[in-house]
């Protein structure tokens, strides 16, 4: 399966309880087919003591978000996008499929 979004890439929530946010994706689990996003689907997890570095309490986190419940922000529009891929020179390249422009 080909990714069509990547770490780094910026990203707006369509779907669910953080729907319209936009964040930067910090993380991509292939295999779940989910993104961890900055700053999108926070949660509260209590943590265990780890140590003295480390005490417990309960701390916030992001936790994964499907990837079929954002899109992609084109850079070159700025508008929340489909992605599509295509060759040029002999590469595989994403390119925005609303303005068509290449996104790598």
């Amino acid at each position: 399966m080909a990714l069509k979004i990547k770490r780094g890439d910026t990203v707006k929530v369509v779907k669910g309880k953080d729907k319209g946010k936009i964040g930067k994706v910090k993380k991509v689990l292939i295999e779940k087919k989910r993104l961890i996003v900055e700053e999108v689907n926070i949660v509260k997890r209590h943590m265990r003591a780890m140590g003295p570095d480390r005490p417990s309490g309960i701390v916030e986190m992001e936790a994964p978000i499907s990837w079929s419940n954002v899109r992609l922000i084109c850079p070159s529009c700025g508008e929340p996008t489909r992605v599509g891929f295509r060759f040029e020179d002999g590469k595989k390249v994403r390119y925005c499929k609303k303005c068509n422009e290449v996104i790598d």
